[in-house]
């Protein structure tokens, strides 16, 4: 399958494989077809839709077969980087779909795959259980449980029509190529809107957690919050939204979730998405509540660390404007990732900072004077209420490390009047992206 289309107006190129033709094995004329429908779209510079449907190569091949193809032609997956280095990919999984289908499926910008009837498999069960001995159905090798939690796919839809809705309003936050600015509309949302619920949104119990998805309604545009990928590296929140009009990157921490912690996968996740960001120029909106890297031996196997100096330093590299939101905690090396070059920073009151947090330094430095004192219960509360007065927003503030220290209720007017400022540094960012050698 391939041909043009318009969405809101907008053209774009739709390829992908007819499950009722054998399957959707591709033959080498339907190959050809897959790597002419990502040249169309890099030579139009429109956006490119693929719908899947369709298994891998078949052990019997085409019935006609002709010679193999020469040394000099371009490597198969050429035409796939090239278009997803130059136009918006967004594919979808409607049903079964393996091999080379899946392959392309995963080189996307952002994937969704219908939860009731699609499976993405690198082989199917009879293949497995002839393989390895494993007894598996295809929805327990490849289903959208399986894959919306180990990050190969981004969404998983109700059925077709909601993955379809999903593509939709996924290219809708995106220019048609990296040689456009993403388009900003009219917003009837005020850009003076103040929110009395921001301030009571942050608990006081330190210990206790609060709903950012919450708080980003209450900042952004009125319902323009999309989340992608929000099965996987759960610990962080990173979606698609506008800010009066202007679309936006938004990355944030889920405190209800390992404290909001960056796991090895929370790391993957942060590092695609600001890549995303930069590659398509979008302003990055980070809303931190950051207390470090995740810890233990799970952590330690993972490789925590290599994953998330890997973000840090990708957003070190990044060029498009950044706005950090202080929320409550920036700690370790882990918060550096959450803070672009040159950016704007404010603090809410509620704000923390430091080498790590207050509880763990605590038991660290202090477990001496804690075990040798007569209620140490009592000598840790102590110690630990009287070092987070020391990491209060307050002395950084005084120290200009940030710009500014706020009302929580101004943060959707300062961001807006911030967006309008960054609109003359866009222009410049026009074409691919690019970095260099990461951990």
């Amino acid at each position: 399958m391939l041909g043009f289309g318009k969405i809101d107006g907008r053209t774009c190129v739709v390829g992908g494989e007819d499950f009722t033709l054998k399957g959707g094995s591709p033959t080498e004329a339907g190959l050809r077809k897959s790597v002419y429908t990502e040249t169309l779209a890099v030579q139009y510079r429109v956006p490119l839709i693929r719908l899947h449907e369709g298994a891998g190569g078949s052990v019997g091949g085409p019935e006609k077969k002709s010679l193999s193809p020469p040394l000099f032609e371009p490597a198969r997956f050429r035409s796939v980087a090239e278009a997803m280095a130059g136009v918006p990919v967004a594919s979808a999984a409607l049903g079964p779909v393996a091999g080379m289908p899946a392959a392309r499926l995963v080189a996307s910008h952002f994937s969704v795959m219908s939860r009731p009837t699609a499976q993405v498999l690198v082989a199917g069960p009879a293949v497995v259980q002839r393989a390895i001995g494993e007894n598996k159905s295809k929805e327990e090798l490849g289903g959208a449980a399986v894959h919306t939690a180990n990050g190969s796919i981004d969404n998983a839809g109700a059925d077709e029509l909601d993955c379809l809705a999903q593509i939709r309003r996924f290219l809708h936050y995106l220019p048609s190529n990296v040689w456009e600015l993403p388009p900003v509309e009219p917003c009837d949302d005020p850009v003076e809107r103040r929110e009395e619920a921001l301030l009571e949104i942050v608990p006081r119990e330190r210990r206790r957690g609060f709903d950012m998805r919450q708080l980003l309604a209450l900042v952004l545009d009125r319902e323009s919050f999309f989340e992608i990928g929000r099965g996987y590296g759960r610990s962080q929140i990173t979606g698609l939204a506008s800010m009066n009009g202007q679309p936006v990157g938004v990355w944030a921490n889920d405190g209800l979730y390992l404290a909001g912690a960056m796991t090895a996968d929370g790391a993957h996740k942060a590092r695609r998405f600001i890549e995303l960001c930069e590659t398509f120029h979008l302003p990055i909106l980070s809303f931190v509540d950051e207390p470090g890297f995740m810890i233990g031996s799970k952590a330690e196997r993972e490789a925590t660390i290599r994953h998330g100096t890997t973000a840090a330093l990708t957003a070190a590299m990044s060029r498009v404007p950044w706005a950090s939101i202080m929320v409550r905690r920036a700690f370790g090396v882990a918060q550096a990732a959450h803070f672009g070059p040159e950016g704007y920073v404010l603090a809410w009151p509620s704000a923390e900072t430091g080498a790590l947090p207050v509880e763990g330094g605590v038991a660290v430095a202090f477990h001496h004077e804690i075990a040798a004192a007569e209620d140490p219960e009592a000598k840790r509360r102590e110690l630990e209420e009287a070092l987070a007065a020391k990491q209060s927003p307050f002395p950084r503030a005084e120290a200009f490390s940030l710009h500014e220290l706020i009302d929580p209720r101004e943060t959707r007017p300062l961001l807006c009047r911030w967006v309008e400022r960054v609109q003359p540094l866009l222009p410049p960012l026009l074409g691919p992206s690019g970095f260099s050698v990461r951990p």
